[in-house]
């Protein structure tokens, strides 16, 4: 594991937790920045930390469909489903809130996404804290979302305590689906792949789901996603491929393989943004339903 200048224990970082602070930690996507969800004022830090707006809905970690049970005003038969076959895992499940959860998680919305990690560390620091864990990606709104604790270390310094679990497995943002109108409804692509009907994004007012915004996922490099290397607008910058190579300063081969592109894809990101270079460009992945998740992130960190 890394060693940062801000990384603390489990039992300290549940006692964080509990006290009502906001701790950094490692799921199996992407490192959370969290604080106890039943906590308005401690929530209120993570949209502060951030500078995320109060339209984007938290999602909420737990460490059992017992416990996800427990905040949910409704949990209908084809949630139990999800869980039972996803849990844990990369799925989040939005349904209707229990009104423990306060209005700040869930952008005033009547509905909460509820998600169990596929991390040890992760459950274990819930099991310990006592509370669910309302958390969004550890980083500032609209930035690479961290994989490792030293991306969350180079995003705030010393204002964030970080639980370092190692690098995420997964590593983009889980799939979030809703089960509140009766039907599947997809609001996020994600690695888990779920038969349902997509929703489209809404323009204004609070968002249904995380990661809805039109940018977002973005380097602070200028970053474009082009379709062949023949787009490139120079040679100058950094470019990242994983079918045809481009003659570039900078050149870096992705995996074929989804999974493991996505598994690769922020830290390689958050490498190339510390490196300075003019631009960076993507390759674009195949328009297929196994590269969507990863296909909508590279759309909105370019948009």
């Amino acid at each position: 594991m890394e060693k940062t200048s801000k990384t603390i224990s489990l039992s300290d970082a549940a006692a964080r937790i509990r006290e009502g602070g906001v701790v950094a930690f490692p799921t199996e996507t992407v490192y959370g920045l969290g604080a106890n969800a039943l906590d308005a004022a401690a929530v209120a830090k993570i949209f502060e930390l951030k500078g995320r707006p109060r339209t984007s809905p938290l999602i909420v970690h737990v460490s059992s469909i017992e416990m996800a049970k427990k905040y949910a005003a409704e949990w209908p038969p084809v949630a139990d489903d999800l869980a039972s076959r996803y849990w844990p895992g990369p799925l989040t499940v939005v349904v209707k809130k229990s009104p423990a959860i306060p209005d700040i998680v869930t952008a005033g919305l009547g509905t909460v996404g509820l998600r169990m990690p596929a991390h040890e560390l992760a459950l274990q620091l819930i099991e310990l804290a006592g509370v669910p864990i309302a958390a969004p990606s550890a980083n500032r709104f609209t930035h690479l979302s961290p994989t490792t604790a030293r991306h969350v270390e180079q995003e705030f310094g010393d204002a964030v305590e970080i639980l370092d679990g190692g690098p995420c497995q997964v590593g983009i943002e889980s799939t979030v689906v809703s089960v509140t109108s009766g039907e599947l409804e997809l609001l996020r692509p994600g690695m888990i792949s779920i038969d349902a009907t997509e929703t489209a994004a809404p323009s204004e007012g609070s968002h249904p789901s995380p990661g809805m915004h039109p940018r977002h996922y973005s380097p602070r490099t200028r970053l474009l996603l082009v379709e062949t290397p023949r787009a490139l607008p120079d040679r100058r910058g950094a470019y990242v491929w994983w079918k045809k190579a481009g003659l570039t300063t900078c050149s870096r081969r992705m995996p074929r393989d989804p999974a493991a592109y996505a598994a690769r894809l922020y830290d390689v990101l958050h490498q190339l943004d510390q490196e300075n270079w003019p631009w960076i460009a993507i390759e674009s992945p195949p328009a297929t339903p196994e590269w969507s998740a990863i296909l909508d992130r590279l759309r909105r960190a370019s948009s």
